[in-house]
């Protein structure tokens, strides 16, 4: 179903300039070795080639230790510009969220105490390189102007399809449709 080995970032060594740079920053930083007990995954818009100018570098962690989680982030990234931890707990969950700036891009952790996996940034990300995998450049050019104009990427996807209500939710009933489903939905846009 997917094409690309989103768990490993060597891809974005061979991709365009951006995924290039960001693989760099990445290696540098040595993030994904620092926090490979936590199964760090990047997810967002760079990996599947929809990103904007001002695009970040979002990985997703499974934490279970909080404190740990915390103190190791601290440890090793807190001299960065804008380092800042933020606690986006609710009463069944927690999530901390960490910000910082290497070389003018901005690096966003989410920690949550779920497969990284299954968390949602992760999986919108699949669904999202599906849609672009099934609908091609024309698609991807789309979702980028819908991005450039104001919209994130949830609810680019989600006009660029027409669906309603909420576009998180709603691409995420998109993980169970077969391709010949999505291609028909895209070739519906084409068509109208």
């Amino acid at each position: 179903m997917n094409n690309k080995d989103f768990i490993n970032i060597n891809y974005l060594k061979h991709g365009n300039k951006k995924q290039q740079n960001s693989y760099k920053v990445l290696k540098a930083l040595d993030i994904f070795n620092v926090l490979r007990k936590f199964n760090p995954i990047l997810v967002g818009t760079i990996p599947i080639n929809i990103d904007i100018e001002n695009s970040d570098l979002d990985i997703v962690c499974e934490v279970y230790d909080f404190k740990e989680f915390q103190k190791i982030v601290e440890d090793r990234y807190s001299m960065f510009s804008k380092f800042h931890i933020s606690n986006n707990s609710t009463d069944n969950e927690t999530i901390l969220t960490v910000n910082f700036y290497v070389e003018d891009i901005e690096i966003e952790i989410y920690a949550q105490s779920l497969d990284s996996c299954k968390q949602n940034g992760y999986r919108h990300m699949v669904v999202e390189d599906r849609i672009l995998r099934l609908g091609g450049e024309r698609t991807r050019e789309e979702v980028v102007i819908l991005k450039k104009n104001g919209l994130k990427t949830e609810p680019a996807f989600a006009k660029h399809l027409g669906l309603d209500g909420n576009p998180y939710d709603e691409l995420l009933k998109l993980e169970e449709y077969s391709d010949k489903k999505i291609k028909d939905m895209l070739d519906n846009i084409r068509n109208s």
